[in-house]
């Protein structure tokens, strides 16, 4: 009998058995975790909403009326977030590998280079990025040598330079998870450090820790809207101008939901990701 006709065979009675039990167990799962989702819910809104104080605070920060009238001035400095948000993961990436392959490279004639790469990723990664934007945002501008620019322009220097320090050590992390064989099979084909480092290393090494440099992303989402601090008209910005004019913290709640919204996908996406290479990487392990 060929090995096609083998392969072709019905399975059989005791594996059909198995897989009406898997998805038997499967779907009663899933009905359990939605009632007790929806069980939950339920509590929580039943005890909210009997609380003494929710009528004044779904007044001051659920108003549908408020929010309707702050929608569009929200939603026009969100833009704005977008905006720095694509400039500065741009930023971040080209600087955070300079950074990662510097702190990487041997022999003490780099040691300048290597201190002072070390020295970058000390100061901002311990430096709230609050103070960094201050610094960057009103210090630089005050110097004189540079043309005046918008705040935005100035934030988005600020966010790459706290970011970059970050992600460039979530990149050399990478760099030396490679196992050294991988570069000395590089070098001994010829390839110089360069050659080895681009062609060999990095394409590992991004693999490696694709799942927290997404993390990194969804945080830099975030803190884009920190950029209001140095006057930036974004989406922050906008909800307090408006939150002044209705005496009212419903903007502050609708410019927080378009955060959220920008930030769901890659939230899912990463936790999907993740997962996926979990189940990689202990495939054959599971008894």
């Amino acid at each position: 009998m060929s090995t096609t006709g083998i392969d072709a065979r019905p399975p059989s009675s005791i594996e059909l058995d198995r897989r009406a039990f898997r998805r038997q167990q499967t779907t009663r799962s899933t009905l359990i975790a939605i009632v007790s989702t929806v069980v939950f819910a339920v509590a929580a809104w039943i005890f909210v909403i009997n609380t003494p104080g929710w009528s004044r605070v779904q007044q001051t920060f659920f108003n549908w009326d408020v929010a309707v009238a702050a929608f569009p001035r929200v939603i026009e400095g969100f833009w704005l977030n977008v905006r720095v948000l694509i400039y500065s993961v741009i930023g971040v990436g080209i600087v955070s590998p300079v950074i990662a392959t510097v702190r990487t490279l041997r022999g003490p004639i780099w040691f300048p280079l290597r201190a002072l790469a070390a020295g970058y990723t000390d100061l901002f990664r311990g430096m709230p990025l609050l103070i960094v934007l201050y610094v960057i945002g009103y210090g630089i501008p005050g110097l004189g040598v540079f043309p005046r620019m918008p705040a935005e322009f100035w934030g988005t220097i600020a966010l790459v330079t706290v970011y970059s320090a970050y992600v460039s050590e979530v990149f050399r992390a990478g760099i030396e998870a490679v196992h050294p064989s991988q570069r000395l099979a590089a070098r001994s084909l010829g390839l110089s450090y360069s050659q080895s480092m681009r062609r060999v290393i990095l394409p590992q090494a991004v693999r490696k820790v694709t799942p927290a440099l997404m993390n990194d992303f969804v945080a830099l989402q975030k803190d884009v809207g920190l950029i209001s601090v140095l006057g930036a008209v974004d989406a922050v910005r906008a909800a307090q101008i408006e939150t002044a004019a209705y005496f009212n913290f419903t903007p502050y709640v609708v410019a927080g939901l378009l955060f959220f919204l920008l930030a769901l996908p890659m939230i899912r996406f990463t936790d999907w990701y993740t997962a996926r290479v979990r189940r990689r990487e202990q495939m054959g392990s599971i008894v």
